[in-house]
């Protein structure tokens, strides 16, 4: 039994889209050389899961995450906010692990809640079901 992490994209009229981790990758190191004229200009909803396989098939899902890409005029992936918006949910993530034992602060500082809260989105179960049901291979859908 292994892990897969899957990625899909969806437009405006929710359809969905794979996109492979090679080209993510490749997004996020150089965005000038992969381009997604479909998206530009745009706020893109993503769709992070991670499945469970055996012999090379996916069993289940595992774990969701949904966040948002942006694009610039000519489809060129926008790292600056994604990197801001992953910064800010490790941060949340860490901040129990790194807060002062008995430290009684009364102010919380929730700037990192509101940038990293911009970053997500909420599928409708449907949508989520549908999403499910591609990274399982189930249901088709095209490749960037």
């Amino acid at each position: 039994m292994g892990l897969s992490c899957r990625m899909f994209l969806l437009d405006q009229d929710d359809g969905l889209y794979r996109l492979p981790n090679t080209r993510f990758e490749q997004m996020l190191r150089d965005p000038a050389s992969y381009r997604l004229p479909r998206f530009a200009g745009a706020r893109v909803r993503m769709a992070e899961v991670v499945v469970e396989c055996l012999d090379r098939q996916a069993i289940r899902v595992i774990w969701t995450t949904f966040g948002l890409l942006t694009f610039d005029g000519e489809g060129r992936f926008r790292s600056s906010a994604f990197d801001r918006h992953q910064r800010a949910r490790a941060e949340l993530a860490l901040t129990p692990l790194i807060a002062e034992p008995g430290s009684a602060a009364t102010v919380v500082d929730a700037a990192n809640r509101f940038v990293a809260q911009g970053g997500r989105w909420a599928p409708s179960r449907t949508l989520a079901r549908l999403i499910d049901e591609a990274a399982l291979g189930r249901v088709k859908c095209p490749r960037l």
